[in-house]
């Protein structure tokens, strides 16, 4: 059994004993919700659930890439010019604290479109347009979730409102 595959393999155990301690006692003991909520979506037991769920879906991928042995793509570009590992973890750091400043001027939206391109071109996505579409869209349907199907608001920046 190849390295990678033996790593995939306890990582998908691994996600899978931890999203079922999640499931059936971490989550009902600790995480408490009123018995009146209407809507589902907007109680606290309902995404800690889902993330449990997700956890064991992505260790059920890995156990399933284990066993099949199919060649892992990283997605992440070959060798070529990049920082070294400690550059590349103070340029993280520095996305993170601009991430950290914009926040107030730009709003949760559009800092996070920026943060989110700033790191896949820091680590040289192979796919630079799904990084971009993803990058556009995944802040654009949160939001909407949030701002117009659960009533939360989502903070706003100063220059650009959103509906």
């Amino acid at each position: 059994m190849p390295d990678s595959t033996a790593l995939n393999l306890r990582l998908g155990i691994a996600s899978l004993l931890a999203s079922g301690f999640l499931f059936f006692y971490a989550i009902p003991r600790f995480v408490s919700a009123p018995s009146n909520i209407n809507n589902i979506v907007l109680s606290p037991l309902f995404w800690p659930y889902i993330l449990s769920v997700l956890t064991a879906l992505v260790g059920l991928g890995l156990i399933a890439v284990s066993i099949t042995g199919e060649p892992e793509e990283d997605g992440f570009a070959e060798p070529g010019p990049m920082l070294p590992k400690w550059g590349r973890l103070a340029a993280l750091a520095l996305i993170m604290a601009a991430t950290f400043l914009l926040l107030p001027a730009l709003g949760m939206v559009w800092t996070s479109m920026l943060a989110f391109l700033a790191t896949a071109f820091l680590f040289r996505t192979r796919h630079p347009v799904a990084a971009v579409i993803c990058a556009v869209l995944i802040p654009l349907v949160l939001y909407g979730f949030f701002a117009h199907v659960a009533g939360v608001a989502v903070p706003q920046g100063n220059f650009v409102r959103l509906p």
